[in-house]
């Protein structure tokens, strides 16, 4: 299963949107380990960020979710997600670690979502899903990341 190529059937888009999920669940799971194990170390614009991104991303899960439930498959749950980051994964503590991993995050979330909706739109399969509505979450989820990724960035420039 590949982005490179034009998204050929419900059965790839299901998978591909349960990619998206599980990418959201671990943002998700990484922003929440950071600002637990970062609390009262940082000032509060990257405890802030860190929660806004926690939040967008069960936000996001959700959306995808409801596609999902449209094309009748199942998803990943996020608690199989959220132990394997906690035994896999040990938040950096140091300030630029925490931001790094959170700039990572938002762009490799913003190139799969760009890399997923180019793949559709190159599709010429009718899903069972409205194409429209399918699109305009994707592109509203991939403009959430693009924001992301400039709070970030704005945020380490505001801290060199």
């Amino acid at each position: 299963m590949s982005l490179t190529q034009p998204v050929v059937s419900d059965h790839q888009l299901a998978r591909l949107l349960q990619i998206g999920i599980v990418l959201e669940e671990v943002v998700e799971a990484r922003s929440a380990k950071h600002a637990e194990e970062t609390s009262g170390e940082h000032d509060q614009a990257i405890l802030d960020l860190l929660e806004h991104a926690e939040l967008e991303s069960a936000e996001h899960r959700r959306q995808l979710e409801e596609l999902i439930d449209d094309l009748e498959a199942d998803t990943v749950p996020f608690e199989e997600i959220e132990m394997l980051v906690e035994a896999q994964y040990e938040a950096d503590k140091d300030f630029d670690g925490v931001l790094y991993d959170q700039l990572c995050n938002e762009e490799t979330a913003y190139k799969f979502y760009d890399d997923l909706i180019e793949a559709i739109e190159a599709s010429d399969v009718t899903f069972t899903i409205d194409r429209e509505r399918l699109l305009d979450v994707l592109s509203e989820i991939r403009e959430d990341e693009a924001e992301g990724v400039e709070d970030v960035t704005d945020l380490m420039e505001d801290h060199q």
